[in-house]
C-alpha cells in the first residue's frame, strides 16, 4: 500500500502544481522524484533513465508535428486567413444564429489544422461583435468557442490533424482516420448536445432580461479596414491539409508505400512503417499547408514573417516539452512497485477494455489538466495491455484509438486546464462568469465517450 500511496501523493501534487499554473517542465520530474523516493527506488537513475528516456522518445516522435502545426496556425493568423474565415462564417449566419456561427468558425479552423489557441484569438473579435449585436450575454462566448475548438474537431472527427488524434497511432498502429463511424457519431452527439445547452442558456438569459453586458475587460476594437484575404484564398490551405493527410493515409498513394521495404530495413532498421506513417502523412500535409499559406499571403506576411516564425517556434517548444515532461513522469510511474496495484484496479473497474481505457485517460487528463499529457501518460503506462486485452475481446485497435482520443478531451478541461485559462484571459472573463458552461460541455463530452465505449463493447 505504501507504493500506491507514493504514486497517489505524487499525482495529487502534480495536479495541484498544474492548477496553480506552475511550469510542468520543472515540477513533473520533481513529482516523479517524490514517487521514486517514497517507493524506495533510487532517484537519480530513475530520472536519467526512465524519466528522460520517456520524455526524449516523445519529443523524437512528435516534435515535427508540434513545430509545423504551430507554424501553420501562426501563419494563418498573421496572414489574416483565420480572421477571414471566422468573419465570413459569422456574417453568413448573422446575429440570430450567433452561437452556431461561433461554434462552426472554431470547428472549421481546428479541423483544418489551426491550433486551439490561435483559433480562440482569431474567432474572439468576431464572436464578441456578433454576441453584442444579438444581445447574447458575453459570458456564454467561451462555452461556444470551447464547443467548437476543444471537442469534436480536436479528437472525435476522423482525420483531425490535432495532436490528440495522432498520439494513439503510435500505440495501436492506426492512422488519423481510425473508427470514422464511431468518431462521427460521437462528434454529432457532442455538437447537438452542446448547441442545445448553449441555446437554453441564451433563452434563459433573454427571459431574465440579460443582454450582452457592460464594463467587460478585453473588449475587441472594431477594425473595419482589416486587409484580409478572400474566403477562397483563406480556406484553400485548410482544404489542402485535409486532402493531403487523407491521400497520404488512406489511398493507393499512401505514404507507407513511398519507400522500398528493403531500403528502409537496411538504412533505418529501427523504423516501424506502420506506426511512423501517420506522422509522416501529417508532416507532409502540414508542409503543403504552410507552403500554400506563404504563397497565397506573401504580401501580408512580408513584414511579420520573422516575428511569426519566432513566436510559433517558441510556442511549439514550450508545448512539446510540457507534454514530454508529463510523459517522462508516466514512464517513471509505470516502473514503480505500486503501479501494478493501480493498473489492476483501473482495469478491474470494468470487464470492457474500452470503458477501462476511457476511465484511465479521463482521470489522467483531468489530473494533469492536459488532453495530450493525460493521453500520453495513459498509453505509455497501459497502452500495450489495452491492445492485448482488445485482441482477446475482439475489439478493433481503431476503436481503442478513437475512444482514447475522445476521452482525452473529456475531463481535461477542468479549471486548471491551460487552454481554459488562456481562453478566459483572451475573452476578459472569469471562471465564475463562464466556467459553468465549459464544465457542462466537459460533462457532455465525457458522458458521450462512455456511452460510445459501452455501445461499441456491446456491438463487439
Amino acid at each position: 500500500m505504501l507504493g500506491v500511496a507514493a504514486i497517489v501523493f505524487s499525482l495529487v501534487l502534480l495536479m495541484a502544481i498544474a492548477y496553480r499554473g506552475l511550469p510542468v517542465i520543472v515540477f513533473a520530474p520533481i513529482c516523479a522524484a517524490a514517487a521514486l523516493a517514497l517507493s524506495g527506488v533510487p532517484i537519480l537513475p530513475g530520472y536519467t533513465d526512465s524519466f528522460m528516456n520517456g520524455a526524449a522518445d516523445y519529443v523524437r516522435a512528435f516534435f515535427p508535428v508540434f513545430l509545423l502545426g504551430a507554424i501553420f496556425g501562426k501563419l494563418m493568423e498573421a496572414g489574416g486567413a483565420a480572421a477571414s474565415i471566422a468573419r465570413a462564417i459569422v456574417r453568413a449566419f448573422g446575429s440570430r444564429r450567433a452561437i452556431p456561427a461561433v461554434v462552426l468558425a472554431c470547428a472549421v479552423l481546428t479541423y483544418g489544422g489551426v491550433s486551439l489557441f490561435v483559433v480562440a484569438f482569431a474567432v474572439y473579435p468576431f464572436g464578441a461583435a456578433l454576441f453584442k449585436a444579438a444581445g447574447i450575454p458575453k459570458r456564454l462566448l467561451p462555452g461556444a468557442i470551447a464547443l467548437g475548438a476543444f471537442t469534436l474537431t480536436m479528437d472525435a472527427l476522423p482525420g483531425s490533424p490535432q495532436i490528440q488524434n495522432l498520439i494513439p497511432t503510435r500505440t495501436f498502429g492506426t492512422d488519423a482516420y481510425a473508427a470514422p463511424v464511431l468518431g462521427c457519431l460521437g462528434g454529432a452527439v457532442i455538437l447537438i448536445g452542446g448547441l442545445i445547452w448553449l441555446d437554453r442558456r441564451r433563452a434563459s438569459a433573454a427571459s431574465a432580461g440579460e443582454g450582452y453586458g457592460a464594463g467587460h475587460a478585453n473588449e475587441p476594437e472594431p477594425k473595419p479596414d482589416l486587409d484580409l484575404p478572400s474566403l477562397p484564398v483563406a480556406v484553400l490551405p485548410l482544404l489542402l491539409v485535409l486532402a493531403a493527410n487523407f491521400v497520404a493515409s488512406r489511398t493507393s498513394w499512401s505514404i507507407a508505400g513511398w519507400y522500398s521495404e528493403d531500403v528502409l530495413r537496411s538504412t533505418f532498421p529501427t523504423i516501424n512503417v506502420r506506426t511512423a506513417s501517420p506522422t509522416w502523412a501529417l508532416i507532409t500535409a502540414l508542409g503543403i499547408g504552410i507552403t500554400a499559406t506563404l504563397a497565397l499571403n506573401a504580401r501580408r506576411l512580408r513584414g511579420s514573417l520573422t516575428v511569426s516564425l519566432t513566436a510559433a517556434t517558441s510556442g511549439a517548444l514550450l508545448a512539446i516539452f510540457n507534454t514530454a515532461s508529463e510523459v517522462g513522469y508516466g514512464s517513471v510511474i509505470k516502473t514503480l512497485p505500486g503501479f501494478q496495484v493501480i493498473r489492476n484496479g483501473v482495469l478491474g473497474l470494468s470487464q470492457s477494455v474500452l470503458i477501462s481505457e476511457a476511465v484511465a485517460v479521463n482521470i489522467l487528463s483531468g489530473i494533469t489538466g492536459s488532453a495530450s499529457g493525460g493521453l500520453s501518460i495513459a498509453l505509455e503506462v497501459m497502452g500495450a495491455h489495452y491492445l492485448e486485452a482488445a485482441k482477446a475481446q475482439g475489439i478493433s485497435p481503431e476503436w481503442l484509438h478513437r475512444i482514447a482520443s475522445m476521452a482525452s478531451g473529456g475531463m481535461d478541461t477542468l479549471p486548471h486546464n491551460g487552454a481554459v485559462i488562456t481562453l478566459l484571459a483572451i475573452t476578459g472573463l472569469t471562471h465564475r462568469q463562464s466556467y459553468p458552461d465549459i464544465f457542462a460541455i466537459t460533462l457532455l463530452k465525457t458522458s458521450t465517450v462512455f456511452a460510445l465505449a459501452a455501445a461499441a463493447t456491446a456491438w463487439a
